[in-house]
């Protein structure tokens, strides 16, 4: 039902005195409608040159067409500015860490090696035990990623999975952009300018930059573009078995890219057909019967297709309810609307100290000059339900994005906020709020896009005098609108080096398929990374990711407890405690490696190597050098 008035933004497009000018929607209107007054948006048509403009043929080769020139270099610029975006982890990818959620890094680069590892071994995608050994990982419930993770398994098991993390950060960025370049200029503008606009913003907008810092799952948006589009056409006439079919294709396969994308895409819908049916009421009505027969048959297919991993989402083992912490910690602050992100331009360090959780969340700071830019658009825009449906959205998404209460800066206030009458409701619960902010951004740019559409076809329709200087004031308008938004590279640091035990495949020896390997001491991202390394080939105890609280208490935490031998481990290694070990303590230590499943315990270099290793040996007995490692085999205590 959110069909009408997404379709009436670029069908509806008027000429400056009111006429119609939609000469090509006789080819996509609906078969008896008036020309401009079709379900498919049509591009508005320029008009027609005067007589003593000279028109110069096109000479390039035949298949290069104007149009697919454009697309080209739509598609080059995209590609130009994911790489000046991610260059500082393209100098070394095994090397790097890029941005500044290293962690988050950690856990995706696992993801993909456990993705690679479940296509090449037909392992459970959706659940595993190669981490958090032996409870498990609940993986969708979690950040998902299996479609990616399968299509860049060629990537991951040659290249690593640094390699592929890096390429699938960058791949996001230009198919974000050329999805809504191509969306835009096939369906909804007359204008290729207008359309790599929409893409450019969409694509590279503060929200976009901020979670390239580790978060692959959210920047994967080139499915998006589509399912809008289809969610579009969901009330075409005749065609409702069609267009839930294809609706249903592009939702399931992006319940399988990044599931907390579709479900802000649903929440985005969701709020413009609530604006559309108070806007225009008997229009909803009139609409709903072909868009729910189409939405039901999309519903049962995404059904027949998500089943399993809806389950494990929300009663597998494993599974968790709700977001760790106080929702209002991930909110944003008003002031975060018109300021510039951490990597920006108009940006630094400190820009957005206290408006936002951290520089992962920046997901609005768009600053003034665009925010009045929009208004503009809004306002010269007025007339046409589509961009009065969609401002209503950008603004309400924006609202819930602030959290229960309102605040300018980083001070809290007790003003009440839209999001605390939906707070804990089921999976809302769950989510980081100020990801309410992606819809806005969205928004926000086709905004931008049917803004300049408009500008682009009247200076058309005008003569030199006023044409060429409207162009140039659009351009200097959105130049400097855009110009200071424009993001930084993100920053890059070294990481810690995988022992060559673990990347030559020499654990091979030691540890069985699907068994565990300890990491001494036993840190989250140490058995992240050493897991990522060998392709997840073995387990590894805790790890960094999202799980139950306890087995009779579902509510989500970020890992788990560690094991009373990783705590004594942990403590000797940061010189907390003399490297002594008592009866009850090897007892349990015995316990631990049983509860991992080990077959064996492995020290890389430490600064306190000795007094690690007069633990282990007083654990386990004399462990043996092997490589650049010192190992304990204790498959005799545990198998």
């Amino acid at each position: 039902m959110t069909t009408g008035p997404t379709e009436q933004v670029a069908s509806s497009r008027s000429t400056p005195d009111g006429s119609r000018a939609d000469p090509a929607a006789s080819r996509l209107a609906e078969p008896g409608t008036p020309a401009g007054h079709g379900d498919a948006a049509v591009p508005e048509a320029p008009a027609a040159p005067a007589p003593a403009t000279r028109r110069y043929a096109w000479s390039g080769p035949a298949w290069l067409t104007r149009s697919r020139l454009a697309d080209l270099l739509a598609a080059a610029v995209y590609l130009l500015g994911a790489l000046m975006l991610t260059v500082r982890g393209w100098r070394d990818p095994d090397g790097r860490l890029l941005g500044t959620r290293p962690d988050d890094q950690g856990f995706n680069e696992w993801m993909l090696a456990h993705a690679a590892h479940a296509t090449t071994h037909l392992k459970n995608p959706f659940f595993t035990t190669l981490q958090n050994a032996p409870e498990g990982v609940n993986l969708v419930a979690n950040v998902g990623m299996q479609l990616t993770g399968i299509l860049l398994t060629p990537v991951t098991v040659l290249g690593g999975p640094s390699l592929s993390f890096l390429l699938l950060l960058t791949l996001n960025l230009l198919g974000t952009g050329f999805a809504w370049y191509w969306v835009l200029s096939r369906h909804l503008v007359g204008s290729r300018a207008a359309a790599f606009v929409g893409g450019l913003f969409c694509a590279f907008a503060p929200a976009m930059v901020a979670h390239s810092n580790g978060h692959p799952h959210i920047t994967a948006q080139w499915l998006v573009p589509f399912i809008v589009w289809r969610i579009v056409l969901l009330a075409r006439p005749g065609a409702a078995v069609r267009n839930g079919l294809v609706l249903g294709g592009l939702v399931a396969a992006q319940f399988y890219v990044g599931l907390e994308i579709l479900f802000l895409v649903a929440l985005g819908a969701a709020m413009a057909t609530i604006a559309y049916v108070l806007l225009r009421p008997r229009e909803a009505l009139r609409r709903a019967p072909s868009a729910l027969a189409a939405l039901g048959i999309a519903g049962a297919l995404v059904l027949v297709v998500t089943a399993y991993p809806l389950w494990m989402q929300f009663a597998g083992p494993q599974h968790r309810v709700g977001h760790p912490g106080n929702p209002d910690v991930y909110s944003l602050k008003l002031g975060s609307f018109v300021a510039y992100a951490t990597e920006s331009i108009g940006g630094g360090p400190n820009s957005a100290k206290g408006l936002s959780a951290n520089t992962t969340e920046e997901a609005s700071f768009y600053g003034w000059p665009v925010l009045v830019l929009v208004a503009v658009a809004v306002a010269a825009l007025r007339r046409e339900l589509g961009v009065r449906v969609l401002a209503l959205v950008g603004v309400a998404s924006g609202l819930f994005a602030l959290g229960s209460t309102l605040s300018w800066g980083a001070r809290k206030t007790d003003i009440p906020a839209p999001f605390a009458l939906i707070n804990g409701l089921p999976i809302i619960d769950a989510m980081v709020i100020a990801r309410f902010a992606l819809i806005t951004t969205v928004v926000i740019g086709l905004l931008l896009a049917f803004g300049l559409d408009r500008v682009t076809a009247l200076a058309k329709r005008s003569d030199a005098h006023v044409g060429r200087p409207l162009r140039v004031l659009a351009g200097a308008a959105l130049a400097a609108a855009l110009l200071p938004m424009l993001p930084t590279p993100l920053e890059a640091k070294g990481r810690t080096e995988v022992p060559s035990f673990v990347t030559s495949g020499a654990w091979r020896d030691h540890v069985a398929e699907g068994r565990t390997l300890v990491p001494v001491p036993v840190h989250n991202m140490t058995s992240i990374y050493w897991g990522a390394a060998s392709l997840t080939g073995f387990a590894v105890p805790q790890g960094y990711f999202l799980g139950p609280t306890s087995p009779t208490d579902d509510t989500g935490r970020w890992g788990v407890a560690p094991r009373p031998t990783a705590v004594l481990l942990t403590a000797v290694g940061a010189g907390t405690r003399p490297p002594t070990v008592t009866g009850p303590e090897r007892e349990q230590a015995v316990a631990d490696v049983r509860w991992w499943k080990a077959d064996a315990v492995v020290l890389p270099s430490h600064p306190r190597e000795a007094e690690l290793r007069t633990v282990l040996d007083a654990c386990f007995g004399p462990g043996q050098r092997v490589r650049d490692v010192w190992v304990w085999d204790v498959r005799p205590l545990t198998r």
